[in-house]
């Protein structure tokens, strides 16, 4: 078991998708997705840059319980309501169940979302980040407390807070003292907003 932590600096429910009953990290952090095994757990910081209004706390926690290829994630019917939907709401907007085959290239297609350009035409920034890694972790066992993020306990903030890249923790001792505080923790799923939740959609440059 490992425990991957990460500083998220753009928190638009994007990535991760936390909306319920499924948290997804189907885009970005691609070394996270290729390295992740069934059990791991992620874990995303607020930066000083974040426009939560609490900088260095937890935003969400999940235990990785299913891993799928993209063609699996946007196949199947679990996750048609993560399929981005430019005229819908807010949380359809920013849906990350992207990318999928296209059958007559054999290529990826990156669907009209926050990581697309305007109108759909294809973010090659994006687009080549997120190939990095085929996979989507799924979760229905996370916390994700957005703009309420939450603070980390000093004994374990040396651990877990990081800038670029990520962190990687493999002592398990340690990953189940700490899952054991976040169990502790009042609530579960999808507890508060996405810090940059507010305001019109946004797409994702990738500068």
């Amino acid at each position: 078991m490992n425990l991957f932590s990460y500083t998220i600096t753009r928190d638009y429910g994007f990535a991760p998708n936390p909306f319920p009953p499924y948290c997804t990290l189907a885009t970005c952090k691609p070394r996270i997705r290729n390295s992740a095994a069934i059990g791991d757990w992620i874990m995303g910081i607020s930066s000083a840059a974040n426009a939560c209004a609490i900088k260095k706390r937890l935003i969400y926690a999940m235990q990785v319980q299913e891993i799928l290829t993209f063609d699996q994630y946007w196949n199947d019917l679990r996750f048609a309501y993560k399929k981005p939907i430019m005229n819908g709401s807010k949380r359809q907007t920013y849906g990350d169940n992207i990318y999928h085959t296209d059958e007559s290239t054999n290529n990826f297609i990156q669907e009209n979302s926050h990581h697309s350009l305007a109108g759909g035409v294809v973010n090659m920034y994006n687009y080549r980040r997120d190939l990095l890694s085929e996979k989507a972790l799924i979760s229905m066992k996370y916390w994700y407390w957005g703009k309420d993020a939450v603070e980390i306990p000093k004994k374990y903030i040396k651990f877990i807070q990081v800038g670029i890249g990520h962190k990687k923790i493999q002592d398990e001792s340690l990953i189940v003292e700490v899952v054991s505080w976040l169990e502790s923790n009042k609530g579960v799923g999808y507890i508060g907003e996405p810090c940059e939740f507010h305001g019109d959609f946004e797409r994702y440059n990738g500068k």
